[in-house]
């Protein structure tokens, strides 16, 4: 396994200097540990590395506020676990969503002048969750593409924005690239994006 061979701080201190050795050594030091520590936890192993692509980022969000006083290996574990617990809950939900009618016991629902009746009121919730599972479906997609052929760094630059909420110029100095680079693979991802959904339009499927 390999190890930094400097101090944490020294070696945190490195990564926040955006040194990419400093960076691949982090990854090829917990990246199958925390891997270990996720796969058996999930449905399969690409959750897993989901996951553990989630708890790098986190880790690079955080590096701000890193109590240097805290072990650097409590920290990626403790970041991964919140990590895989934010996934059950929303695995959980999606279950939830899914679950079929037969299952369920029918509401009652009242009569009232003008308003819509029961099917419809079932279509369209049944149109919502096939909305919603075209569009986990497409995001999936779109992210094992990138992680296969485009490699991690985008996939930060992607969650930073989108799910993070980062400026451009926050997420290129985090990454230690150009606010252009930044640009350019947000503008690509919201072009494929829209691609994705065009095509469901055609298909009937409306978002």
């Amino acid at each position: 396994m390999n190890r930094p061979e400097q101090s944490e701080q020294v070696f945190i201190e490195r990564i926040r200097a955006k040194d990419p050795v400093a960076w691949e050594q982090l990854i090829a030091t917990y990246e199958g540990r925390l891997l270990a520590f996720l796969e058996p936890r999930v449905a399969d192993r690409a959750a897993a590395e989901d996951l553990v692509q989630e708890t790098f980022t986190g880790f690079l969000r955080s590096l701000p506020h890193f109590d240097e006083s805290r072990s650097l290996e409590k920290w990626l574990f403790a970041i991964a676990a919140n990590k895989l617990k934010d996934h059950l809950r929303r695995e959980r939900h999606v279950q939830s969503l899914v679950v079929s009618n037969d299952e369920q016991e029918a509401p009652q629902i009242p009569v009232v002048a003008g308003a819509r009746g029961p099917s419809t009121i079932l279509d369209s919730r049944e149109r919502r969750i096939k909305r919603e599972a075209l569009l986990l479906s497409i995001l999936a997609e779109e992210v094992e593409r990138i992680r296969r052929d485009e490699g991690w760094t985008k996939l930060a630059c992607l969650e930073l924005l989108f799910v993070g909420g980062y400026r451009n110029k926050e997420v290129a100095e985090l990454l230690g690239i150009s606010e252009q680079q930044v640009a350019n693979w947000k503008h690509d991802f919201q072009s494929r994006l829209k691609r994705h959904l065009d095509a469901a339009k055609e298909n009937g499927i409306t978002f």
